[in-house]
């Protein structure tokens, strides 16, 4: 079973040496660098790096490079891979944690439609277009 982050939180505060926690906790730590895990969704998907690099209106050379782990794509750039992947929201929380950048959060307006648009199965495009009505950068 995998654990909430408050109970690793939990966990961490009661032992005595990090290694202790790691050992411990080994199978709820992420292991995969961020290429290593979009390309890991891109297979499980079964989307070709073709079909998101079209999908997702990121250039070419810049997903191959996101792919390879030669670059580090933004969070916006990693949000349009998860709508590009049709990621369910859980699915796009973790991808966020794993990449280090904040989930999204409804307290905050822009995430809050971003959060909406999930909700709604709505596209990259659709999202973006309710970004722009309420006057929010778009996810580029």
């Amino acid at each position: 079973m995998v654990k909430k982050t408050q109970e690793l939180l939990d966990v961490l505060k009661g032992v005595a040496q990090p290694e202790d926690y790691i050992e411990k906790e080994e199978d709820n730590l992420v292991k995969m660098e961020l290429h290593e895990y979009i390309q890991n969704l891109l297979k499980n998907k079964g989307i070709s790096s073709g079909q998101l690099i079209k999908n997702s209106g990121l250039d070419r050379t810049y997903t191959y490079q996101i792919l390879s782990g030669a670059k580090r794509p933004s969070r916006d750039k990693v949000l349009a891979i998860c709508f590009t992947l049709k990621l369910s929201f859980d699915e796009i929380q973790n991808l966020l944690k794993a990449t280090g950048y904040p989930i999204l959060y409804a307290r905050i307006s822009r995430d809050s439609i971003i959060i909406f648009a999930l909700q709604h199965s709505r596209t990259l495009t659709d999202t973006n277009e309710l970004l722009f009505d309420f006057g929010y950068n778009l996810i580029q």
